[in-house]
């Protein structure tokens, strides 16, 4: 059995192979496309059958676990952050991560993330589309507020992008080029407003057809939109064994520090995709004033105080709405407040 690591940049592909006993066999370079990793194949069969090989999870890693997975090797994407707890290094290279990799592969270490089949990652990059328009349009609408402000012209109305507000703006008098990239800024957002509306509608209409999102639409706060992007990025619900291992997932549960039976709480752990993470705070907005979470919500808020109190709760609250999440997409039922505020506080 032969083990590979390989570390992935841009332009190149940093390979270290390793034999069943830790012997490095070749230390090489593969360019990152089709023909180099076919290329980088062939000379590593010189070695010997199977070939099991560990990559870092990062943009594109996922390209060459496909590719070397059809070429008969048996490829793991490594959780990154968990690679850097396992194996801290002094002295880092692409070359020295390339072997901890192959290392860990040898020891059977390698600590490998879930990966989702094709029609969950068509699913997530629909859903990421939209939220990333929806961003450049808000960047768009700060330019904006930020080109008066500069001007000594705050916003005098409420919308400043409805009706009243673009009557207001056409009759400013900012100088060049201000007028102009307002004027400009304007059609950005008219243009992303209209790309926006097109994904809802098509998020919509795929989402009626999903297995989980008619159910996720039941959840106060959560509309298709919202919802289509939870049942996302949790994939299927099965993998998770408990309420518990779906709220760990979204990473918003804190660190704990344990030393000599003393517990103490850090930040968030914010492991998982963030975009879950954005996606269940959304909702607590909506969620927080419904009579299930109310309650829990305003003592929170209260007893942290106003600095840093609310933000918490919707944390807190976001957490039960995995929680409540799990036992819909687990028992194949609607949101149904007192069996979900019972279901999040026992689990």
């Amino acid at each position: 059995m032969v083990h590979v690591g390989l570390d992935l940049s841009r332009r190149r592909l940093d390979v270290c192979v390793l034999g069943e006993n830790g012997d490095k066999l070749t230390v090489t370079t593969a360019p990152p496309d089709r023909d180099g990793l076919g290329v980088l194949a062939r000379k590593i069969a010189g070695f010997g059958e199977p070939v099991n090989a560990a990559i870092e999870s990062m943009n594109g890693a996922r390209y060459i676990h496909d590719t070397l997975e059809l070429l008969g090797w048996d490829v793991e994407i490594a959780d990154a952050q968990k690679v850097k707890g396992l194996a801290p290094l002094a002295c880092k290279t692409d070359r020295i991560d390339a072997w901890v990799l192959a290392e860990l592969s040898r020891r059977d270490l390698v600590p490998a993330i879930w990966l989702p089949d094709p029609g969950v990652r068509a699913e997530r990059e629909r859903a990421r589309y939209r939220l990333h328009l929806v961003r450049h349009r808000t960047m768009f609408k700060n330019r904006v507020h930020a080109t008066l402000i500069a001007f000594g012209k705050p916003c005098p109305v409420s919308d400043l992008f409805g009706v009243s507000g673009r009557d207001l703006l056409r009759k400013l008098d900012l100088p060049e080029p201000w007028s102009t990239n307002v004027i400009r800024a304007l059609q950005q957002i008219d243009q992303l407003e209209a790309e926006i509306d097109t994904c809802a509608v098509e998020l919509r209409q795929l989402g009626a057809d999903h297995r989980y999102v008619p159910l996720l639409t039941t959840v106060p706060g959560i509309s298709w939109v919202l919802g289509y992007t939870i049942a996302s990025e949790i994939g299927d619900i099965s993998r998770f064994s408990s309420p518990k291992k779906l709220c760990g997932y979204t990473g918003l549960c804190p660190r704990v520090y344990q030393s000599g039976g003393k517990d103490h709480r850090g930040p968030l752990a914010k492991n998982g995709p963030k975009y879950l993470r954005w996606a269940l705070i959304e909702a607590t907005v909506h969620a927080a004033r419904h009579p299930a979470y109310r309650e829990h919500y305003e003592r929170t808020a209260a007893r942290l105080g106003k600095q840093r109190g609310k933000k918490v709760a919707r944390v807190e609250v976001a957490r039960k709405l995995a929680e409540a999440i799990w036992h819909m997409c687990t028992n194949d039922r609607p949101f149904t407040p007192a069996r979900s505020h019972v279901n999040a506080l026992v689990a």
